[in-house]
């Protein structure tokens, strides 16, 4: 199929490219970019007038919680949340049931995917068997069956000598390993920030050290062994702190923040409101919206002002979602008693516009490096570019569009978003994935 996308301001931060111009598409690749082109035979044509052309978004940090929780989300759901949210490729984390620890599971994913035609999904494998901290998985094996990293997202290993010698495997298979920075013993039944909003709730809380000692520790580590280290869901200052120190050392280290750590603070914890179900009013015992319960948790305003800046300075490499569906019963529960995680990928894209963009922090050419291009180099596909002979992975987004969230609209099962009714700036309109148009919103100038 032959498509041309008119009028566009095309951001490709791999060329530094930013003006507009039509994108001819061939045989899902890009074939020509330039001013007013007119070939002679066009399958489609969209209009992408007043609108950003960026490379598709990569997400570094999805659950699809397939296989074993389907009923929270599954892989062809995902990947449809993902195509609204203008992602392209994303890395699904392996703490499902089983466990992504062996090249079977690995092969079911990508099989699966595959079969939904949508978009790209890159199954992350586990570091330990089962997840449980004491042997190492099948790194290789899983390495042969196409995972880009590892990681033991949902935890910590815990045991620094078995960390050590999966990170010495990684960096000798050349993947990177994905952090989950938390020091399980330092928990204890916390379930948000440690702090005056804590105190004020009656809730047990996570102090910013319990972050901070892991990434640590990890960078540590990573010295050692020469492996890349990706530091994902940083919430803390320091965090900060410790990545721009780690870089000045010349240590092989990124990082990820996630749009509702430089959105919202523990302040903006709501109180409980009940919802009703089918008609039936559903008891809920807790003193907070389960909604805002993620982990790590939201931190204070000088966390949220320290990642903002990172994320301008280019500390912080990456925006992920940490995208964490859960089922309306599941979140329907006690603040203690309820599941870490949030829903992400239909909210990302305007949140970091409006956020960080119109917040003066990034430029819409900083935005499109952390969504794709800097995914892209860590994880080494080719991809988070647009160019003749890429492959024709990407978004239009709508930079004016102001609007109100609303999760009833997600294609996700999720419906846990702690944003649900909150004005935003900018809208995905288009997502064209190996030149199939996979999602699109644009009505008008389309044939």
């Amino acid at each position: 199929m032959t498509l041309l996308i008119k009028g566009g301001h095309v951001i490709n931060p791999a060329t530094e490219m930013d003006d507009v111009a039509d994108i001819l598409i061939e045989e899902g690749k890009v074939v020509e970019i330039g001013k007013d082109l007119a070939p002679k035979a066009v399958d489609r044509t969209i209009s992408a007038e007043g609108c950003y052309v960026m490379p598709g978004f990569i997400d570094m940090h999805v659950h699809f919680r397939d296989p074993g929780f389907e009923q929270k989300e599954d892989i062809f759901t995902g990947m449809e949340a993902a195509a609204h949210g203008g992602y392209t490729t994303v890395l699904t984390m392996p703490n499902t049931r089983p466990v992504v620890d062996n090249p079977d599971v690995v092969n079911y994913v990508h099989t699966k995917a595959a079969a939904g035609k949508c978009i790209h999904v890159l199954q992350v494998g586990a570091i330990t068997k089962g997840q449980q901290g004491k042997e190492l998985a099948d790194i290789e094996g899983m390495v042969k069956a196409g995972i880009p990293a590892i990681s033991e997202d949902g935890k910590s290993v815990m045991n620094a000598e078995i960390y050590r010698e999966a990170m010495m495997e990684a960096a000798r298979l050349g993947i990177p390993v994905l952090a989950h920075c938390e020091d399980i013993n330092m928990v204890r039944g916390g379930v948000m920030n440690a702090d005056d909003k804590a105190q004020e709730l009656g809730m047990p809380g996570i102090t910013n050290a319990v972050e901070d000692v892991i990434i640590a520790r990890d960078l540590t580590l990573a010295k050692e062994t020469g492996v890349h280290l990706h530091l994902c869901h940083c919430s803390t200052r320091d965090s900060v702190s410790m990545m721009k120190h780690a870089k000045e050392e010349g240590i092989s280290v990124s990082a990820e923040v996630c749009p509702h750590h430089f959105t919202l603070t523990s302040d903006d914890i709501k109180e409980f409101v009940p919802e009703i179900k089918a008609g039936i009013l559903i008891p809920n015992d807790t003193d907070a919206d389960t909604n805002y319960k993620m982990n790590p948790p939201l931190r204070r305003r000088e966390d949220v002002e320290a990642l903002k800046e990172g994320l301008r300075d280019g500390i912080m490499d990456v925006i992920s979602t940490d995208h964490a569906p859960h089922t309306f019963d599941d979140k329907n529960t006690s603040m203690k008693n309820a599941p870490f995680g949030i829903v992400g990928l239909e909210t990302a894209a305007c949140l970091t516009y409006t956020e960080l963009v119109l917040g003066g922090y990034l430029t819409p050419m900083q935005m499109a490096e952390k969504m794709s291009y800097n995914p892209a180099q860590i994880i080494g596909i080719d991809k988070g570019d647009i160019q003749p002979g890429k492959a024709a992975d990407l978004v239009i987004f709508d930079p004016n569009e102001t609007y109100q969230i609303d999760k009833n609209t997600f294609a996700s099962k999720g419906r846990n978003t702690p944003f649900h009714g909150r004005e935003v700036t900018g809208r995905v309109k288009c997502t064209i994935c190996d030149g199939e148009v996979v999602f699109n919103e644009i009505k008008k100038k389309v044939k």
